[in-house]
């Protein structure tokens, strides 16, 4: 079964006076990001099946010194995976709850090339902006 790559889902470009949110831009970013999920779903179990098999005894040292590194940074990048996941399901379900593509902190459609960029994002820019310059 051929999978498709999360990255070579193509833009929608939404039709002249096409409602914001319309079914078909919904079914666009259902798409997108259920693919996303099955694609990061299959890199942690590929993951898994690799340290399984790559956890011989290395006689060597500094090998398995170098083994345990690349296994330990293959788990930081999957447990921000994990996370990811999460955050996929949060906003397929949002979706679901008809709330998808506006702020959640001002309610103002957020941008359709913001959501094309990041399809989690769940703050216009600007507020996004204003959060973070509180985060530092």
């Amino acid at each position: 079964m051929s999978q498709t790559d999360y990255q070579d889902i193509p833009h929608y470009t939404p039709k002249k006076d096409e409602e914001f949110m319309s079914d078909a831009q919904l079914d666009h970013f259902k798409n997108k990001l259920n693919t996303w999920r099955d694609q990061l779903v299959s890199d942690a179990e590929s993951t898994i099946s690799h340290i399984q098999e790559d956890s011989t005894p290395v006689a060597d040292i500094n090998d398995r010194a170098t083994l345990e590194e690349e296994f330990a940074l293959e788990l930081r990048t999957r447990d921000r995976e994990r996370k990811l996941i999460g955050k996929i399901d949060k906003t397929l379900h949002i979706i679901e709850m008809g709330d998808y593509g506006y702020c959640k902190t001002c309610g103002a459609e957020i941008a359709f090339v913001r959501l094309e960029a990041r399809p989690t994002a769940d703050e216009c820019i600007d507020c996004k902006t204003i959060a973070e310059k509180k985060e530092v």
